[in-house]
C-alpha cells in the first residue's frame, strides 16, 4: 500500500516532535515509501492532559512501514492514557490506523436455548421409555430376539449362581450366629430357624442377589452399552429405525427378571442351610427341630413378598446399568465413569426400594 502527495522532489524521511498549544505534535516529512528514516522517542511528560496530534503537510510518500510505526506509537500512548488526534493524517493512513486500533467485536454469546436436561430428568425419561417399550412388546407391537434373551440368560444366571450361593450362605451363617446370641438370652433358641428362614426368604436373599448382580451384571450392561455408544453403534441403530430400548434394554431386563426367582430361591436355600450348623453345634437345636421350625415359619405371605421385592430389585439393577450405558459419553474414560455410576445407582436404588417396601408392607400388616 502506498500513497503520495504532489511534490517536485523527494526529500529524506523525517519525524520530529514539536510542542503545540495544548500538547505535542509529531511532524512527518519527506519520503517514507522506502521505510527509511529515524523515529524519535516520545517526549517525556506525556499524560492525559497532553494530547498528541500529527502534522503531515510535508509528507511526500509512505508505504506499509509507516502505519506500522504509527500503530506501535499509538499503542504506547494508549497505555499512558494520552489522547491521540488522527485528524492530521492523510485519509489512507488515518483509515489504516483506525482499522488497526479498532477494538475487536465482543464475542457473540450463544443464543439462549433450553437448558440440557438434568440427571434426574434423564432417568425419569428412561424409565418411561422402558415402560413404553415393555408395553409395546406385551401387545405384540415390538419384537425381542429370542437369541438375545438366551445369551443374557446365560450371562446373568448360571455364571452368577456360584457368587450368589456363597454370599447368601455367608449371610445366613452370620444371621444364625447373631440371632442365636440374642435369642439365647431369653432361652428361645428354638426360634432361631424362624429368624433365619424368614429373614432370608423375605428380605436378605433378594437383597443380596441384587447387590451381587449390581456389581457383576449391572456393570457389564453399562460397559457393553457404553462401548456401543462410544463406537456410534447406537446412533446407527437409530438411523436404521431400530429402537435401542427395545433391541438392547428389553432382552437384558427380561433375562434378569426370568432368572431372578431361581437365583433368589437358591440364595434363600443356601442361607437357611448355612444357618443349620450354628443352630445345631452352637445353640443345641436339633436338626429335625431346625428344619421343622423353618418350614412352619414360612407362609405364602413371606414367599410372595420376598419374590416381589427380589424382582423389583433386579429390575432396578438392569435399568440402572442400561440407563448409564445408553447415556454414556464417547470416550474410554466416559465408559468407565458410566460403569461406576451404574453400580452406584443400582445399589442406591435397591437400598431405597428395600427400605420403602419394608415400611409399606409393615404398615399394611403383612
Amino acid at each position: 500500500m502506498s500513497s503520495a502527495l504532489p511534490a517536485t522532489s523527494h526529500l529524506p524521511a523525517r519525524a520530529d516532535w514539536l510542542p503545540a498549544a495544548a500538547g505535542w505534535r509529531l511532524q512527518l516529512a519527506g519520503d517514507w515509501a522506502a521505510g527509511a528514516g529515524s523515529w524519535p522517542e516520545p517526549p517525556a511528560g506525556l499524560g492525559p492532559q497532553t494530547p498528541v496530534a500529527f502534522d503531515t503537510a510535508a509528507l511526500q510518500a509512505w508505504d506499509s512501514g509507516l502505519p506500522a510505526r504509527l500503530w506501535a506509537l499509538c499503542a504506547v500512548l494508549r497505555q499512558q492514557a494520552v489522547p491521540v488526534d488522527l485528524d492530521g493524517l492523510p485519509p489512507g493512513l488515518r483509515g489504516a490506523l483506525q482499522l488497526a486500533q479498532a477494538d475487536p467485536a465482543p464475542p457473540q454469546r450463544p443464543a439462549t436455548g433450553p437448558r440440557p436436561p438434568s440427571e434426574a430428568a434423564i432417568t425419569v425419561a428412561f424409565f418411561g421409555d422402558v415402560l413404553l417399550a415393555l408395553g409395546r412388546w406385551l401387545r405384540g407391537q415390538g419384537r425381542v430376539r429370542g437369541a438375545d434373551v438366551l445369551q443374557q440368560l446365560d450371562e446373568t444366571g448360571p455364571r452368577s449362581l456360584p457368587v450368589v450361593l456363597l454370599t447368601c450362605g455367608l449371610v445366613g451363617l452370620m444371621l444364625a450366629y447373631m440371632g442365636g446370641a440374642q435369642l439365647g438370652r431369653i432361652g428361645a433358641q428354638g426360634y432361631l430357624a424362624d429368624v433365619v428362614a424368614v429373614g432370608m426368604v423375605r428380605e436378605l436373599a433378594g437383597l443380596m442377589t441384587a447387590v451381587i448382580l449390581a456389581g457383576r451384571v449391572g456393570a457389564a450392561f453399562a460397559a457393553e452399552l457404553g462401548s456401543m455408544q462410544a463406537g456410534e453403534e447406537i446412533d446407527a441403530l437409530r438411523v436404521l429405525g431400530v429402537d435401542p430400548v427395545t433391541h438392547l434394554v428389553l432382552p437384558r431386563l427380561l433375562a434378569l427378571l426370568l432368572m431372578a426367582p431361581a437365583l433368589m430361591a437358591c440364595g434363600a436355600l443356601a442361607g437357611v442351610a448355612a444357618g443349620w450348623p450354628p443352630a445345631v453345634l452352637a445353640y443345641g437345636v436339633t436338626s429335625a427341630e431346625y428344619w421343622h421350625q423353618a418350614l412352619r415359619a414360612l407362609n405364602f405371605t413371606h414367599l410372595w413378598i420376598g419374590l416381589f421385592k427380589g424382582m423389583l430389585y433386579v429390575a432396578l439393577v438392569a435399568v440402572a446399568g442400561c440407563r448409564c450405558g445408553l447415556h454414556a459419553g464417547r470416550s474410554a474414560q466416559a465408559v468407565g465413569q458410566a460403569t461406576t455410576a451404574a453400580v452406584v445407582k443400582a445399589l442406591v436404588w435397591v437400598v431405597a426400594a428395600a427400605t420403602g417396601t419394608t415400611m409399606v408392607f409393615t404398615n399394611l400388616g403383612f
